[in-house]
């Protein structure tokens, strides 16, 4: 266990090592002979998607920090060395994990009648259908590069999967070395083969070209070809123009397009690549010693595995849960009066996303709804919400959309909303300079009284069905007008904005965070009711980790569900050993923000958008709204008692990284994802 000390005397686990711990929670549910096949390659995609971010992000911050050698950053760049080096060591660890549960799941899939053939096994009948693939699609998508021509490799894009040939001719002893891109894009990853002894028969579309190969080179009269997969990862950190006579998005747009020039800072390959190759690749990617090479399987850039064909083999895949329908909303009377008569809540993927869509679509055509305000942070590709949105335009209501360039990998997508907003009419702001937006809000101006949204996800309906998130809905005159005022901050921050309900980023989250648990603190001390309940993606910052092993020495019960990064250490004597954190890994991404303070029995409940990180309490616009309505408070708990309660999906998060899973003394298995969707069946 890597414990870092800085600046503080407690036990923290450095960020990105707990994010590591995090990732291995993913792989080991890859391993569970109790997930579905197909879906155990889902997570072995997840795994693989994860990283690939996790090294375009935050490993090449670490690396600029190793290589800014300057004596005013000493012991960051001391902790930096000491972060990578570990990292790189449970990377190797990892990928051997990774690799034996690949080639378990492959033996598995075998044993189902599902065979994943190389280009060696392949019949008659196959073979045929490969080179008639290859005339009609793969001719004018495989063209070779040879190495001899150009030296240097940073122009391709990382985001594609490669193959590294070596080519030779028996009469003459010099080998060619040439690069294929492969189209993964065009024709997906796996390509269905006529079936074999009644088994459905796929292959690797790294097999696919490697077959073809002699096709490739025809002409060049080579004899031998030995291809290897390799994949590489560049630095994805965007250099914004500081150019102030450049517009917001038009740094944006500038940045986006210098992301694919980043230094490249990751190189995998097949550990059967000769070493004369590999060599000439690590100088072709201009990779130094800080950056990382890992010689791994034969395949690579397997975060293709989420879009593993299903085979038609529905059993090999997690039952259908269908978003269940809320009578509150499903009702024909008005669901914005119905809103006003009580706070209401949807939790998303259980409750079906349609139903907010109801919400703005009904405000979109009301006559007494004058006004929208809402913020974006990623959308769908086709999103409805911003349909509907510009259809509200149309129908002449004052529409303002704040939205998030610098959401990061989504930032294209963004501008292009944007535009497409700005044309339909619709006010565009692009937020904060220096601040990150956020925060999940929607406001409806009406004559008949406002409604506001707080949630604690995008307003995504492709999100909406992988994660598990909530939007609470209410008409509370107090809520409602600070959330407008959230907006008028976004809009006018030369203005100052004090929040007296509402928690609000950057300006005081922290201290209102730090004073409840204070408050715990003296509640315990005098022998009142004291406890704390969170559920959260990821918790680093260290003050309010300070705060929180403060609490557990004075007695204050802490009980928590993080699914990301944590950076606490629990059951350390006289400091943690009142925490204990639950790590939950499911068919969704728990993502949902929940905070309860016991408060001496008169509990104060917190929802939002905000993590506790410093990036989200010190550099994003976030928002937290306390929840008022008791039977919502009720329904936020049981959410957190659930995930508490989860056995079955559940891992212990103690800051060891081993991820050990929960054992109940008359070994029952508690399932919080399946009980959830059950409560709320039972409960429309």
């Amino acid at each position: 266990m890597k414990v870092s000390k800085k600046k503080f005397v407690f036990p923290y686990i450095e960020r990105d090592i707990s994010w590591m711990y995090f990732n291995r929670r993913i792989l080991s549910e890859a391993e569970k002979n109790s997930v579905p096949l197909i879906e155990r390659l889902a997570f072995l995609g997840i795994y693989s998607n994860n990283l690939d971010e996790f090294y375009r992000v935050r490993v090449a911050t670490l690396n600029r920090i190793i290589e800014y050698e300057d004596s005013t950053i000493k012991q960051e760049r001391e902790i930096a060395i000491q972060t990578f080096k570990e990292i790189s060591r449970l990377n190797t660890l990892y990928t051997s994990q990774f690799e034996r549960t690949f080639q378990n799941i492959i033996t598995e899939l075998r044993q189902e009648g599902i065979i994943l053939l190389n280009e060696k096994e392949v019949n008659a009948e196959q073979a045929a259908f490969i080179q008639e693939f290859y005339r009609n699609h793969l001719i004018g998508t495989t063209t070779p590069l040879f190495i001899s021509s150009f030296r240097q490799f940073e122009n391709q894009p990382d985001d594609n999967i490669y193959l590294s040939v070596c080519l030779q001719n028996n009469n003459k002893p010099k080998k060619d070395f040439a690069l294929i891109a492969l189209p993964v894009q065009e024709y997906g990853r796996f390509i269905r083969l006529p079936d074999a002894n009644q088994q459905i028969c796929l292959m690797f579309l790294d097999d696919i070209v490697r077959f073809c190969l002699p096709f490739i080179f025809n002409g060049r009269h080579y004899d031998n070809f030995e291809a290897y997969t390799f994949k590489f990862t560049k630095d994805a950190e965007m250099e914004l123009d500081t150019d102030l006579r450049n517009s917001i998005m038009q740094k944006i747009s500038k940045g986006v397009k210098s992301r694919k020039n980043g230094e490249p800072i990751r190189l995998i390959y097949d550990s059967m690549m000769p070493p004369v190759m590999r060599r000439h690749l690590a100088r072709m990617l201009c990779m130094d010693r800080w950056d990382t090479q890992v010689a791994a399987g034969r395949y690579h850039n397997l975060k293709d595995l989420m879009k593993f064909p299903g085979c038609n083999r529905a059993e090999l895949k997690y039952l259908p849960q269908n978003p269940l329908f809320k009578s509150d909303f499903s009702a024909e009377n008005s669901i914005l009066q119905i809103i006003r008569t009580q706070d209401r809540f949807l939790h998303y993927p259980y409750h079906s996303f349609s139903s907010f869509l109801r919400v703005l679509r009904e405000a979109a055509i009301d006559p007494q709804v004058k006004a929208l305000k809402m913020t974006l942070y990623r959308v769908a590709q086709n999103s409805k919400v911003i349909q509907t949105l510009i259809a509200a335009a149309r129908n002449g209501k004052k529409i303002t959309v704040v939205i998030e360039l610098l959401a990061r990998f989504d930032e294209a997508s963004n501008i292009s909303w944007s535009k497409q907003m700005q044309d339909a009419g619709i006010k565009v702001v692009f937020g904060v300079e220096g601040l990150k937006i956020h925060a999940k809000l929607l406001h409806i101006s009406s004559k008949q009284g406002d409604i506001a949204c707080i949630s604690t996800g995008n307003f995504h309906e492709g999100n909406a069905t992988r994660y598990t998130d909530i939007t609470l809905f209410t008409a509370r005159k107090s809520l409602v007008k600070e959330v407008r005022n959230v907006f008028d901050f976004i809009e006018k921050p030369y203005i100052p904005a004090k929040f007296k309900e509402l928690l609000v980023s950057p300006n005081d989250m922290r201290s209102k965070l730090l004073h409840l648990i204070e408050q715990e603190i003296k509640n315990a001390k005098r022998q009142l009711p004291a406890s704390i309940l969170g559920k959260v993606n990821h918790i680093t910052d260290q003050t309010l980790i300070q705060k929180l092993y403060e609490a557990s020495a004075a007695g204050v019960k802490i009980d928590l569900l993080v699914r990301g990064n944590c950076s606490i250490v629990t059951g350390v004597p006289g400091i943690s050993e009142n925490i204990r954190i639950n790590g939950i890994i499911d068919r969704y991404l728990e993502h949902s923000r929940i905070f309860i303070f016991e408060n001496a029995g008169d509990n104060i409940c917190l929802l939002g958008s905000a993590d506790w990180m410093p990036r989200n309490l010190d550099h994003r616009i976030e928002v937290l709204a306390p929840v008022y309505d008791k039977e919502l408070q009720h329904e936020f708990k049981q959410i957190i008692t659930f995930g508490l309660q989860d056995s079955s999906q559940g891992r212990i998060v103690d800051g060891s990284g081993e991820n050990r899973p929960w054992e109940n003394k008359d070994h029952s298995s508690f399932r919080s994802q399946t009980a959830l969707y059950q409560y709320y069946q039972e409960n429309l």
